[in-house]
């Protein structure tokens, strides 16, 4: 039988997983199978051309009990409403897991922001926030950007809805360029927040990162910032690489600064002149000692968990190992460190935003870098204990059941304070 590789069954077989685990209550267990609220939202948009074009929008704000929504707004054309539900219902676990005081949102609209020139965006944005702007806000619901979203574009959405609101509210939206309220360290936080989870993960199995061959799957944002860091950080080397077009893998350790003059010149990182060339499937198959998957989801799976050499598979994107892959790699003795525990940084540091915005006192990047290690390392470390506390008990779990115990039993508590069950 084949998986089930929709985003948002999967996110519900990993919940049940952990409620039977930890033996939920059943009605916090209805509760949060679904979300609390989704908004299916049809936005006008002015085009360059004078024409107007209408996109199909949507807001999930999946849990409240611990605090506002917080999520990223997408721009995709292959949008669609199950992976909006998934992530919100992922960044429900990853605000809990971190111990901030955030429940869980996503929103995403379905449009090729390639193929739409700054005019475009700029009204579509606008668009978004008129369509939704009573169902977010800096007490209800906090967005980001995510994929093919960006500064820039939290911007356009701040000044809409300032202009709604009729005063300014830079609180209302995170990951805003830090001329007009953004956060020192925000730009590569969730890579950064991920390389410290690498380094705790690397104590846990006693591998010496230095000189480590690391492979990373995605040459976006994150996975350019984590090839980055992975240099500088842990001294480690870089040996395989790729984007959406294929990949490149070079034993000898590949040359970021290379790299990317490659990319910008030829558009994709097959352009390297130096290596071989491979698949992103052969990518993730190579003999490293980190697999860093910084793409999309569903690419360690069943069908090729059994192949991956790695000791450590760090997932910096959302949903990247499917639970069975996940099953399979843990009984193979590979440590897979959930997404939303690797990639909690950019959320953190976007709460660093949110509270620097209401407070109005901002932070240098070194003390935003400070707090964010505090948090990731407590939060690698309860997930670390509570597998540990369980194995001692009989019962063996993979640390992403670990790590979703935690932040479940978090919003659960809350909800049953709250009286929601």
């Amino acid at each position: 039988m084949a998986e089930d590789l929709n985003p948002f069954r999967i996110a519900q077989e990993e919940l049940d997983s952990a409620a039977e685990a930890m033996g939920l209550d059943k009605t916090a267990h209805a509760i949060l199978r679904e979300p609390k609220r989704t908004v299916v939202v049809n936005i006008p948009v002015k085009m360059r051309d004078g024409s107007v074009k209408v996109f199909n929008g949507f807001r999930v704000l999946y849990n409240d009990a611990r605090g506002p929504g917080k999520g990223g707004i997408r721009y995709h054309p292959l949008e669609n409403l199950d992976t909006v539900k998934a992530l919100s219902a992922w960044m429900t676990w990853k605000t809990s897991l971190a111990n901030i005081p955030f429940g869980g949102a996503k929103g995403g609209v379905i449009c090729n922001p390639k193929e739409m020139n700054s005019y475009e965006l700029e009204n579509l944005s606008r668009g978004y926030v008129r369509a939704l702007w009573n169902s977010i806000g800096p007490k209800i619901d906090v967005p980001a950007p995510d994929v093919y979203t960006n500064p820039q574009i939290m911007a356009w959405m701040m000044d809409e809805y300032n202009a709604i609101a009729g005063h300014g509210e830079p609180a209302f939206i995170t990951g805003k360029p830090v001329e007009i309220g953004g956060s020192e360290g925000r730009f590569d936080s969730t890579a950064m927040g991920g390389m410290y989870v690498l380094r705790e993960s690397a104590k846990k199995i006693k591998l010496d990162l230095k000189g480590s061959d690391v492979v990373i799957q995605g040459f976006g944002n994150a996975g350019m910032f984590a090839f980055e860091i992975a240099n500088k950080l842990a001294g480690a080397k870089v040996v395989g690489i790729s984007d959406s077009e294929g990949g490149i893998y070079d034993q000898d350790g590949i040359d970021y600064n290379k790299l990317l003059a490659a990319k910008k010149s030829t558009g994709k990182v097959q352009g390297y002149d130096k290596g071989e060339k491979v698949s992103n499937e052969e990518l993730l198959e190579l003999d490293a000692d980190v697999i860093i998957p910084a793409a999309i989801e569903n690419q360690i799976t069943a069908a090729n968990a059994d192949k991956i050499k790695a000791k450590i598979v760090l997932e910096l994107a959302n949903g990247p190992v499917t639970p069975e892959a996940d099953r399979i790699l843990f009984e193979r003795g590979v440590l897979d460190v959930p997404d939303f525990l690797v990639n909690s940084g950019g959320v953190i540091v976007s709460y660093f935003e949110w509270a620097q915005d209401r407070e109005g006192y901002f932070w240098t990047e070194e003390e935003v870098y400070k707090r964010l290690d505090a948090i990731v390392t407590r939060s690698f470390n309860d997930v670390m204990a509570t597998q540990e506390k369980y194995t001692e008990s009989g019962k063996k779990i993979t640390p992403r059941t670990a790590a979703y115990i935690v932040a479940v039993g978090r919003v659960a508590a809350a909800m049953k304070l709250r009286g929601w069950y």
